[in-house]
């Protein structure tokens, strides 16, 4: 179901027969030349959206504010002040437990989110709050690495790849122009190998300076609606997951009411 979609009354149905609210966090940022700006936030709400239609969850509207200083330096790249970034972040997920969910899922649409969403469900412990944040961790078994690597042609993914080119011609086929893929594959340059596994802001642009990782040559639409129905399938088993955890509220609760004790009472609760 998405939010955006339901009428005030339906909504509120929605609230209490799921529980449970998806946020799709995508970016606006170039994507090689031949796939749109807002290939990230297109695909991931997408995503949510098929999936809470397996498994019944209310999907938040597009969201496409997250991390992405790093593609500054390209036309139509949006990007906010890491502040007001994180306040409106926030400031949403509060929105949303106002609106009566105790339970959020992050689902990241965008490689540059990772750090940002994890940083986000730690920030949950800063002040008092019953609302449970989530992360969505794709699958990393080696089942699904198979499944994956039968349906791919290529070995390099990360950018405007071979797979997102799929699963953008699968969801949004008008707005992928083929003819201005690269002729070439673009791989790492290793600008920053000598660092090891040591990071910094300038890593990706270190290694794919272009902002395309991968090669999109032969991707395929065919190609696309499989990969996404092994994305769907993982993020719909999380969902319902996340639907029948007790736990992590109980911890939450416990984790605060240890907090009170040390503060003799005085920290505030979030509205």
């Amino acid at each position: 179901m998405n939010w955006e979609q339901l009428s005030s009354p339906k909504f509120a149905e929605a609230v209490k027969e799921t529980g449970v609210c998806l946020v799709a966090m995508g970016v606006v940022e170039k994507h090689s030349d031949h796939l749109p700006l807002g290939t990230d936030f297109l695909n991931g709400h997408a995503l949510a959206t098929k999936a809470a239609l397996r498994e019944p969850a209310v999907v938040f509207p597009p969201f496409y504010f997250g991390q992405i200083f790093e593609a500054r330096c390209f036309p139509g790249t949006v990007t906010l002040p890491p502040t007001l970034l994180m306040e409106l972040v926030q400031s949403v997920l509060k929105e949303i437990r106002r609106n009566g969910f105790r339970k959020v899922i992050l689902v990241n649409a965008h490689g540059g989110n990772n750090h940002l969403l994890d940083f986000l469900a730690q920030c949950t412990l800063s002040a008092e709050s019953d609302l449970a944040v989530y992360v969505h961790k794709p699958d990393r078994s080696e089942e699904f690495r198979r499944a994956w690597e039968d349906i791919v042609d290529t070995p390099v993914h990360g950018h405007a790849c071979e797979c997102e080119t799929s699963i953008t011609l699968a969801n949004f086929p008008e707005l992928v122009d083929m003819k201005a893929v690269p002729a070439e594959p673009a791989l790492p340059l290793g600008r920053a190998d000598h660092l090891g596994q040591g990071f910094t802001g300038a890593s990706w642009y270190a290694d794919y300076p272009e902002h395309y990782a991968g090669d999109a040559r032969t991707a395929t639409a065919e190609k696309g609606r499989q990969l996404q129905e092994l994305q769907v399938a993982d993020l719909a088993r999380f969902i319902a997951v996340v639907k029948a955890d007790t736990t992590i509220p109980q911890l939450q609760a416990e984790f605060f009411g240890r907090v009170r004790q040390t503060t003799g009472g005085s920290e505030d609760a979030e509205d």
